[in-house]
């Protein structure tokens, strides 16, 4: 059985203040073969949940070899967005207007208007925007697991939450979840290539998903991952967004441009579902001048972005041998982290490796406990191999 503790006594307790810190799973847990879970708020207890990703980046120790839990982009970001934030300094005084500019930058590229689109302080503020205003009218249906930032928030407003199991390749079940839609259902949330597992779905069986179920419910596509991909723009549903389908398709510069920290995140979709999301956000006033202005030469920076996808992918061969070389298989993965199961307790192993310095991130789900393993510096990734090798 998974080890749940009170969030309150966890963050108190000596082993963190000891650097021993437990970084407990995150995400919908399945309950086997049973089929879809429902659970309505109040089901748990809200201090009794699975720590968060930010719950537990504060929590660890803050002197790490490796920092392999947040699936970060440690080459980032551009010299050139480095250089804009420094320029833009001297101006920092002036609200930043330029987010109207950033928001048409991206409208001509994907050739939309810049009413389909809805800025703000990372995707974050947009999944609870989207959870505030979808889960006050009926339940939300996610993969089990798959990122649970939308539906934790959900649940806040008592939206019964769906959570169907992958399929055997772990991958989201589309099928499945065809099958359970029903009219209490108010939104079904695609995170595509999927977190924690990394596996990403066959474009065309998605795009004719989102062609039957949009017109019935809408879907809310988190493509936070897309830009790891061989052919991101094909693999996006963006199209969906042009054709006029009831989707809403998320993107983050927090990934691949490696602005986790600056905060830039914005959400596609249809003019009238954008203003109606516009109520639950702040919007583009929440991006600060100097992100708006680093976004701004970063956006579709190919030269940057392919050079950060090699060294990234150059890494995540490294860990993928590391992991064969000692015995262990691992789920084949299109994002910037690797899943694998583990041949332990998924606690104890965490523990032990934030006690070398390596901090990942642990999760129980089809019967098994697994690691989930972010994508560092080749530096981190052998410091990883030396504590892996200690500890398996």
């Amino acid at each position: 059985m998974e080890t749940r503790m009170n969030r309150r006594n966890w963050l108190k307790s000596s082993a963190l203040l000891a650097g021993g810190v437990s970084l407990l799973p995150t995400g919908l847990e399945a309950l086997g073969a049973a089929g879809p879970t429902q659970q309505p708020l109040g089901a748990i207890a809200p201090e009794w949940l699975p720590l968060t990703e930010q719950e537990a980046l504060a929590a660890a120790a803050p002197a790490l070899k490796a920092r392999l839990l947040a699936n970060e982009n440690p080459f980032g970001p551009s010299e050139k967005a480095k250089r804009a934030i420094a320029d833009s300094v001297a101006n920092c005084y002036q609200y930043p207007a330029q987010s109207r500019e950033l928001a048409q930058k991206i409208a001509d590229y994907e050739g939309l208007t810049p009413e389909h689109i809805l800025l703000d302080a990372g995707s974050s503020p947009l999944l609870l925007a989207a959870a505030m205003h979808y889960g006050q009218k009926g339940g939300i249906m996610t993969g089990d697991p798959s990122y649970a930032d939308l539906t934790r928030k959900a649940e806040k407003f008592k939206a019964p939450i769906v959570a169907v199991p992958l399929t055997a390749d772990y991958k989201l079940d589309l099928d499945a979840m065809e099958k359970q839609l029903d009219a209490r259902t108010a939104l079904v949330y695609i995170c595509n290539p999927n977190n924690p597992t990394g596996t990403v779905l066959d474009t065309a069986k998605l795009k004719g998903f989102v062609e039957r179920v949009s017109p019935k419910t809408p879907i809310f596509i988190d493509e936070a991952y897309i830009d790891y991909l061989p052919d991101p723009r094909g693999a996006s549903m963006m199209a969906a967004v042009k054709q006029g389908q009831n989707v809403l398709v998320a993107r983050t510069f927090s990934k691949l441009y490696g602005f986790a920290g600056l905060r830039v995140g914005y959400v596609v979709g249809q003019p009238d579902t954008i203003k109606l999301l516009s109520q639950y956000a702040v919007g583009p006033m929440s991006i600060s001048a100097p992100a708006v202005q680093a976004a701004l030469v970063s956006y579709q920076d190919q030269t940057y972005m392919q050079e950060a996808l090699q060294k990234t992918l150059a890494s995540r061969q490294f860990l993928c041998d590391t992991l064969k070389r000692e015995g262990y298989e691992y789920i084949p993965s299109s994002a910037n982290f690797v899943m694998f199961p583990l041949k332990m307790d998924g606690k104890r192993f965490v523990d032990e490796m934030m006690k070398r310095g390596v901090g990942v991130r642990n999760w129980q789900f089809a019967g098994k406990q697994w690691c989930r393993v972010s994508i560092g510096r080749m530096d981190e990734m052998q410091a990883f191999a030396a504590a892996f090798g200690q500890v398996s």
